[in-house]
């Protein structure tokens, strides 16, 4: 289900050039899809709590995934942008739904070997991830059109759905009243770890955004070289992550962290500072290997502070990751943009229009908690 979610969610950029050609929509309406589903996923931590108490985590996972299905086609399908941008809302706000619901049940089932399953989980949506770009740009050239990636992501869901119809999964059953018995609140650590998923978060879309823009208009690499070059960063998520789910059974999650935060302050600086493209593009590699862990291992650590509200948590968390997200998207699409099969880029910005990625970086160090 991650899988899932990371596959229609990282369809938005690599769909967004041929939607923007059929609807002649321009750059910042193009934004307003990416907002859109960043703003779905800020509605969904603010509501997911009541859903949980009144219709428990099935229709939670389900009715998020179909959800999320109908909002795909729905954006295939249209051919208004105001209906498209309403499709995208629909994908974020019940696309979350599912993965607040499925992070939530997994670290409650889990416990203490969450951090493994949790990494786990999100190699599978590094996997997922990578293939929409081959898939949207190969349905394109052989005739088929971009929409069938999105039409194949439903049909796999109604197979998996159909497949596993009678299957119980007791996970996702048994917490179904554990907001209305527990009046908790949320730790301080767990806002300060909210905190640091925020900047985790902004960190990985700062580069995301402005990764090929930077090393076009700084580096001079032409466009698609420049998109390209992007490729490294998705490879490094993917090698990261891997690792991370190996380390993760033998090194706690706070040492892990604190060593991708160090694998992310030696590569971001190279990337950064470098005025040869070899080296910036090595520094790229680099911060992508620290950055890939930064998500699945603040989720970790933020819901083990939480072991009684996982589902509270985890909304919580979805709210800061939709308002990084949100925030990026803004601070992206202030300037005209391009978009290529790796992201978006920006064509005319100064370096000092970038969000400032080095002190992010400074302030999830320092704002980790103690072990």
């Amino acid at each position: 289900m991650t899988a899932f979610f990371s596959y229609i969610q990282a369809a938005l950029g690599p769909l967004m050039p041929f939607l923007r050609d059929e609807l002649g929509i321009s750059y910042t309406v193009s934004g307003l899809h990416f907002s859109a589903f960043a703003l779905g996923m800020i509605v969904a931590g603010l509501i997911d709590t009541s859903i949980s108490q009144y219709w428990g985590r099935t229709f939670g996972l389900w009715g998020g995934a179909f959800g999320m299905a109908v909002g795909a086609v729905s954006l295939a399908l249209s051919h208004q942008a105001i209906l498209t941008i309403t499709s995208t809302f629909l994908m974020g706000l019940l696309g979350s739904l599912l993965q607040i619901t499925f992070q939530a049940s997994v670290s409650g089932h889990y416990h203490k070997h969450r951090t493994v399953a949790l990494t786990e989980m999100n190699v599978a949506a590094s996997i997922s991830a990578g293939l929409v770009p081959l898939l949207i740009g190969g349905f394109a050239q052989i005739g088929l059109g971009w929409r069938s990636a999105l039409f194949l992501a439903a049909i796999a869901l109604t197979v998996i759905a159909f497949l596993y119809r009678q299957v119980s999964i007791s996970i996702f059953e048994r917490f179904h009243t554990e907001i209305t018995v527990s009046n908790q609140k949320l730790s301080m650590s767990f806002w300060i770890y909210w905190i640091v998923l925020f900047l985790g978060v902004s960190i990985e879309y700062c580069l995301f955004f402005w990764g090929a823009d930077f090393l076009e208009t700084t580096i001079g690499l032409v466009k698609s070289n420049a998109a390209s070059a992007m490729s490294v960063f998705v490879l490094a998520g993917f090698i990261g992550r891997v690792l991370g789910s190996r380390l993760s059974r033998r090194i706690q999650s706070e040492a892990l962290l604190l060593g991708a935060i160090a694998i992310a302050f030696v590569g971001f600086p190279i990337f950064w500072l470098a005025a040869f493209a070899p080296l910036n593009i090595l520094g790229l590699l680099i911060a992508g290997l620290g950055i890939a862990n930064f998500y699945p291992l603040i989720l970790s650590l933020a819901l083990g502070t939480a072991e009684t509200q996982p589902d509270l948590a985890a909304a919580n968390l979805s709210v800061g990751a939709g308002v990084a997200v949100f925030i990026s998207v803004q601070t992206a699409f202030s300037h005209p943009i391009a978009f290529s099969h790796a992201g978006v880029y920006a064509e005319s910005a100064s370096p000092a229009d970038r969000p400032d990625c080095m002190s992010f970086l400074t302030k999830m160090l320092f704002l980790r908690p103690s072990p």
